[in-house]
């Protein structure tokens, strides 16, 4: 009998392979183990079951098993966590994929959280045959879906070391039917070893975060410890990093494969996710890529969206469900604009219908500039900087990369640069340049950091795209050598009239140069071969496929204009001035009911253009809902006036059916249909049903099939996406939300976030009325400030926040103050106070983030981030005083 599952015809060749558990002691759960129940408001509860697993050379592994829903076998997942951290860093992911219907198994790997043995690296004898004994406990579970006796329907997930359990785990047991890695390794001696040059600043962090080297496999920490000291890898180092590798079992690694990597990330680069997909491509198995916009160095980690992307394979290749969608063959995520109001990058997603690999689409760039020298300095010192592990993490230099703000930095004299002719039109790279150099050193090896820039038309103002660089150690320099150098994978665009600048540094940080001092002499050999990746699409600024609660209010105004339209008072001429303008007051005030002198709103005067989202914010009874209820009709104002589109604003104004609202929760009749319930809405506007643009609208739902079905069987989030729809009908050139962040996760006021900033950039206006400050500074480009009534402050957000010349350095610990009298001392700084986070650095018209890094640097400063300290509380808080 056949129990493979159809559809999956790439099963039929693989060849059988030695599985480690067949080879392994008897895996003992110790005791019953301790069962929990995760509580869930809108799912069955999540059962959790902890026990250790004792394995033959008397390790304990610590494990959690997650089961949900009604007894009977379902497929199985094991999710791996990342260096440094434990089983309960993924048991969020966990509990959700229970409630979707897997046995999820969780396990912290020798070495972390509660599990014992000393830390290997995913040794194949210890980490890697600890998987085969967690498939074999899933093979006698009978929660567990088997394909046959003791083989059970089991996928691998997880994040850099937990993403290299699932790929070394594919290519060490047969059993294993689909896997999910991400920003992971395909070989760890290349990436702690690239080019032949130690990393020297990541490898020091992987000691560190493991406990120490004592808590390391003795070879290993044997290994680090000599390179360490001498600065070169040797054969033996990167033989012990290769045989803990994917790429040793490459041919054996055939099974559907999702590869997630991050394009911020020194670390694990994007070279490492290609390599992985040629292999899995090469051994006939379905393999799919997504470039995500951050990485171990920071930058948004798009948690969300790629749970969702794993959750759609395993449904498609653990579950059998062929209609699951598993997105394209290649994602990318590109950045859509920058935000004003604090400089975050808006994200939207790129593909292809086949991955294009790193070097598709090549043009070439030719570059000037004659033969060099610089040298290499004694001791390495100073260094270049590039990226730093750690400062990344926190959103430091790319965030700063993402403004604009060139933070590399480049010592005069250490290296050679040659640049392009600006660019005739803006050009996308996606992949990696390559370029023909020759190089020439006073020594026998040089070592050289290649990187090539973006230089606005300034020539001044320079980016590194993702901070990254290519180290290469050439042998037999002294007499002279041609090296092709494959630069750093990125996906970067740059603009028309911009430069491509290539640099060969001596140094740099992150890595071990020869302490020995040099001459190099660099020539150029080829021009700049640029990948372009023509087949990757851009989607047209897209608005998520679902947020949040938008409008229905509109329905309160709909129903005003029927129940008031007979009732109307002659209203103001319109003002043909304020034609194009979508919102003025002038002059508002509103007292309590009995009250002749306490206002709720008071002389109120503000602004409003269009393409803007602004920002109503203000403490409690500072009359924000007053101002709101009062703009969109639905009560009268005592004093003043209110004018949308130059109309005077009364109940039942016609005027009122630009305007879109959304008060409170969206409310739908639970019989109908998705559609019924839109069409019934607009109905009862009164307006022809030409003016709906239901299409539009239906697009930005993006519910499908479901549009046919009931209300009543819609989950949280499908009613969420029926009120965006809702809201969008008519396409309102005002839209007016009052607090819509309210009771939603982060990701998902992410989502609402791109709805209100992309709906405004189509030339209409949004008014946001909201108490999360940090939200409104990301979203709002301007700020009505109100308290007690009365404006406060009224303009764009940058200028309320300040002008942006302050960052903000985190610290390790707490930063004496003699070294912050030094910081502020330094050239090109204004001041540097202590804060509890660190140091608040203020430049002067002098003074760059490359330098201040630098000297940070010099000065021995514990650095963890670099950010620009833009806060809208401090302003709010400041504005309003004791109020809030």
């Amino acid at each position: 009998m056949d129990l493979r599952l159809p559809g999956r015809p790439w099963l039929r060749s693989r060849r059988p392979r030695r599985t480690l558990a067949a080879a392994a002691a008897v895996v003992v759960l110790a005791g019953a183990g301790t069962w929990t129940a995760v509580a869930s408001d809108d799912a069955p509860p999540v059962r959790r079951a902890d026990r250790v697993m004792t394995t033959g050379d008397g390790v304990r592994i610590d494990t959690s098993f997650f089961t949900a829903g009604p007894d009977g076998r379902r497929p199985a997942v094991l999710l791996g966590h990342g260096f440094g951290g434990s089983k309960e860093d993924v048991r969020e992911q966990a509990e959700g994929l229970a409630r979707d219907g897997y046995a999820v198994l969780t396990w912290s790997a020798r070495g972390f959280g509660g599990s014992t043995g000393k830390i290997g690296l995913n040794d194949p004898e210890g980490e890697v045959a600890d998987v085969s004994r967690l498939i074999d406990w899933l093979a006698g579970r009978p929660e567990v879906r088997l394909d046959k006796a003791g083989d059970p329907r089991v996928g691998i997930a997880g994040n850099s070391y937990g993403g290299a359990i699932a790929l070394l785990g594919a290519g060490h047991d047969d059993r294993v039917d689909a896997i999910a890695p991400a920003i992971t390794y395909f070989d760890l001696a290349d990436a702690l070893f690239p080019g032949g040059v130690f990393k020297k600043l990541w490898a020091g962090a992987f000691v560190t975060s493991g406990g120490g080297c004592a808590r390391f496999e003795p070879d290993l920490c044997a290994m680090y410890e000599r390179v360490a000291e001498s600065g070169v890898p040797d054969d033996r180092a990167r033989a012990l990093l290769e045989a803990r590798s994917p790429s040793a079992v490459a041919d054996r690694i055939d099974v559907p494969t999702l590869l997630m990597q991050g394009q911020t990330d020194s670390l694990f680069p994007l070279g490492q996710a290609d390599a992985a997909a040629r292999a899995v491509r090469a051994n006939g198995a379905p393999v799919k890529v997504d470039w995500l916009a951050g990485g171990h160095d920071g930058g948004d980690p798009e948690t969300d969206r790629l749970h969702g992307r794993v959750r759609a394979w395993f449904d498609r290749y653990l579950k059998g469900d062929k209609n699951a969608d598993t997105g394209p063959a290649f994602r990318v995520t590109r950045t859509g604009g920058v935000d004003s109001t604090d400089g975050r990058a808006q994200l939207r997603g790129a593909s292809a219908d086949s991955y294009p690999g790193l070097s598709g689409g090549t043009r070439s760039v030719p570059l000037a500039g004659r033969e060099q020298r610089f040298a290499n300095p004694a001791g390495a010192n100073p260094p270049a900087v590039s990226a730093l592990p750690g400062i990344g993490g926190s959103g430091g230099l790319s965030q700063l990369s993402s403004l604009g703000v060139g933070v590399s930095l480049d010592f005069p004299g250490q290296h050679a640069r040659f640049d392009s002719a600006p660019v005739a039109r803006d050009l996308r790279v996606t992949g990696s340049p390559t370029v023909t150099v020759r190089v020439r050193s006073t020594s026998d090896d040089a070592v050289l950091f290649a990187k090539v820039y973006d230089v606005g038309p300034d020539g001044r103002q320079q980016v590194l795209p993702s901070q990254l660089v290519t180290p290469v150690r050439v042998e037999g320099a002294r007499a002279g050598k041609d090296v092709r150098l494959t630069l750093p994978a990125v996906d970067h665009e740059v603009r028309k009239g911009h430069r491509l600048r290539l640099v060969l540094a001596s140094t740099d940080l992150g890595y071990a140069s020869p302490a020995a001092p040099a001459t190099y002499s660099v020539a150029l050999k080829s021009d700049l071969a640029v990948p372009t990746a023509p087949g990757v699409g851009t989607a047209a600024a897209p608005l998520p496929a679902w947020v949040v609660w938008l409008p229905v209010a509109g329905a309160v105004i709909a129903l005003a204009l029927l129940l008031t339209g007979r009732r109307r008072t002659a209203a103001p001429a319109p003002d043909p001035d304020l034609a194009d303008v979508p919102l003025q007051i002038t002059g508002l005030s509103k007292r309590y009911a009995r009250s002749a002198d306490r206002y709720a709103v008071r002389e109120l005067s503000f602004r409003v253009e269009k393409g803007q989202v602004l920002g109503l914010l203000g403490p409690n009874g500072a009359g924000k809902t007053t101002t709101l209820r009062m703009l969109m009709g639905l009560i009268k104002p005592d004093d003043g006036e209110i004018r949308v589109f130059g109309h005077a604003v009364r109940p039942g104004a016609p005027v009122l059916s630009r305007v879109g609202a959304f008060v409170e929760g969206a409310g739908f009749l639970p019989h109908l249909s998705g559609r019924e319930n839109l069409e019934l809405y607009w109905a009862a506007t009164g307006r022809p049903p030409g003016d709906a643009h239901l299409e539009e609208a239906l697009e930005i739902a993006g519910l499908g099939d479901a549009l046919a079905r009931a209300v009543r069987t819609y989950s949280q989030g499908m009613r969420q996406r029926l009120a965006i729809a809702q809201a969008m009908l008519g396409l309102p050139d005002l839209l007016i939300l009052d607090e819509p962040t309210n009771g939603l996760d982060p990701p998902q006021i992410r989502e609402m976030r791109e709805v209100m900033i992309r709906y405004a950039a189509a030339g209409r206006t949004v008014i946001v009325s909201s108490h999360l400050l940090a939200e409104v500074e990301q979203s709002c480009t301007h700020l009505v400030v109100m308290d007690r009534g009365r404006l406060v402050q009224a303009g764009p957000v940058h200028e309320i926040i300040g002008s942006g010349d302050t960052l903000l350095v985190g610290t390790v610990t707490p930063v004496e103050e003699p070294v912050a009298e030094k910081v502020a001392a330094l050239p090109g700084i204004a001041s540097a106070v202590r804060t509890d986070e660190g140091l608040l650095v203020r430049l002067d018209a002098d003074g760059t983030a490359p330098r201040l890094i630098a000297e940070l640097v010099r000065l021995e400063v514990p650095v963890t981030s670099v950010g620009p300290h833009r806060r809208l509380e401090d302003a709010f808080l400041t504005l309003i005083g004791g109020s809030a």
